[in-house]
């Protein structure tokens, strides 16, 4: 799986990520390769992952976003064994780490609000050991070059990501990939 999505991201950069059933539809039908789920539930995930792989792409689920779950292992589980999901993507190292073991490709999602988060992000990726980071917001090229000067993992900037101009700054200071919810971006 690992070197599926390397070679996804290096086929297409942008990445569609939906918090929506209408955006769904949208995002499938693009030159996107790899679709993030930012909604959903217990009930209805399956339907969801299912949707996109039968379009023959990559789907990660936002499990903090999941309703009718907890920030419990029981959530992988569910995933693992009722859904195709690829890959999980979350803001708790714990859960990362437990993904990982299940056979997902994790992303450990961070928010770079101020210097404190910034330099806490080595810690916990020594605890979550994820496949890739996601720094938000994806619009601040200085922030990310930061990271990848301090992190060795692929980086997907995310957030604010709203013009060809932020997905261009981005990708030149170093991210992997540009996932976002604005539908013109997953067109460029």
């Amino acid at each position: 799986m690992k070197e599926e999505i390397k070679n996804a991201l290096e086929e297409n950069p942008i990445i569609a990520a939906v918090k929506d059933k209408a955006g769904l539809d949208k995002a499938v039908k693009t030159d996107c390769h790899i679709i993030f789920i930012l909604f959903g539930n217990i009930m209805n995930i399956d339907e969801l992952v299912q949707h996109v792989k039968d379009h023959r792409k990559i789907a990660f689920v936002h499990i903090d976003l999941l309703e009718g779950s907890s920030n419990q292992e029981v959530v992988l589980q569910f995933l693992k064994k009722n859904t195709s999901t690829d890959g999980i993507i979350s803001t708790k190292a714990p859960m990362v780490r437990a993904a990982k073991n299940y056979g997902f490709y994790t992303i450990h999602r961070f928010f770079l609000i101020d210097s404190f988060s910034f330099h806490s992000m080595d810690k916990q990726i020594a605890n979550s050991n994820p496949n890739c980071i996601e720094v938000l917001p994806g619009g601040m090229s200085k922030a990310i070059g930061w990271v990848k000067d301090k992190i060795n993992l692929p980086i997907i900037a995310s957030g604010l990501v709203c013009e060809k101009e932020d997905v261009v700054t981005a990708l030149g200071a170093g991210a992997v990939g540009i996932s976002s919810t604005n539908q013109d971006v997953w067109n460029l």
